[in-house]
């Protein structure tokens, strides 16, 4: 029961963190662009997550016709439920699924978002959204297959599956200056599995109009959106826990973690989106080549100590 009751404050406490991140990016793009951002609801804007929580959830949800209505209406409440889930396997407070085998199970969620993003496509009756959803199904897929592959490179140096364990193995180095070229293949990875810019096909404003959530409006929009951006927070976790030591009862931790955020928001002001031709080309003739080669790297030195 205390476990349950802690998981639930987790899930509170990320939901208001991703209200604030929406606020910093526009924060953020705001200066970037020479403006001032969100300033007029209360001190600072610092209200501003809250007034476009409730305009949303207010808003009226129209029926679509022809759309298969209840998948329409499962997929973005099942997007935020995987989104969630994937936090409750962090080594916070929280046990409930937070075990030796967290990171399989984080494997196994995060394939699962596919599903999500290809049923709201398919399931809103719009060519534009079923247009939009593939694309993002493709670089999903595509991404993770290298993205796997990094991370088995990673986990090959602890041997073993529990996210505890990247706190213990780098007590005295990080696995960011052991591994530089890795984490940086591995950051980029992240931003294309995230559809982030420069990788942001899925919502290419110019040709798709806002890709699978084009029909989506009023609490389900805000729910794919929160979805969204309590992914980002997820992965720069993870990231931060895979590559930069690890230790979350540390200060600096949690200022690793706001620099990765700030990147990832710095990243959408300053790079324009690429050819989605690139996209495919950097990730199967790149990064999978650049995964593979090590994987079998770190294997061999595993094999080389074992026999010495």
């Amino acid at each position: 029961m205390n476990s349950l009751l802690i998981s639930l404050n987790l899930m509170i406490m990320i939901l208001i963190s991703v209200a604030f991140l929406t606020l910093l990016e526009r924060k953020i793009l705001g200066y970037i662009q020479i403006r001032k951002g969100p300033n007029k609801v209360g001190f600072l804007g610092l209200l501003q997550p809250f007034s476009d929580a409730i305009k949303l959830f207010s808003k009226e949800n129209f029926m679509i016709l022809k759309s298969n209505y209840y998948f329409y209406l499962f997929s973005p409440m099942f997007s935020m439920l995987l989104m969630l889930s994937l936090w409750d396997n962090m080594p916070l407070i929280s046990e409930m699924m937070n075990n030796n085998l967290s990171i399989l199970m984080i494997l196994c969620l995060m394939s699962m978002g596919v599903y999500s993003m290809m049923v709201a496509g398919w399931s809103s009756n719009s060519m534009y959204t079923l247009l939009g959803s593939m694309r993002s199904v493709a670089q999903t897929i595509s991404y993770e297959v290298s993205m796997i592959l990094l991370m088995l490179s990673v986990i090959m140096l602890i041997e073993s599956y529990n996210m505890n364990s990247f706190y213990l193995y780098q007590m005295n180095i990080s696995f960011m200056f052991l591994l530089f070229p890795l984490s940086m293949v591995f950051y980029i990875s992240l931003l294309a599995e995230l559809n982030r810019t420069p990788f942001d096909f899925a919502e290419g404003e110019s040709e798709l109009v806002s890709g699978f959530n084009t029909e989506y409006m009023s609490g389900s929009f805000a729910m794919i959106f929160i979805a969204e951006y309590g992914m980002i927070m997820f992965m720069m976790f993870m990231f931060n826990m895979m590559f930069m030591g690890g230790n979350i009862y540390n200060i600096m931790f949690y200022l690793y973690y706001l620099s990765l955020l700030f990147m990832v928001i710095w990243i959408r002001g300053t790079y324009p989106r690429h050819r989605y031709d690139s996209l495919m080309y950097l990730t199967w003739l790149s990064f999978l080549p650049i995964s593979l080669n090590y994987l079998i790297f770190s294997s061999s030195i595993k094999w080389l100590l074992l026999i010495m």
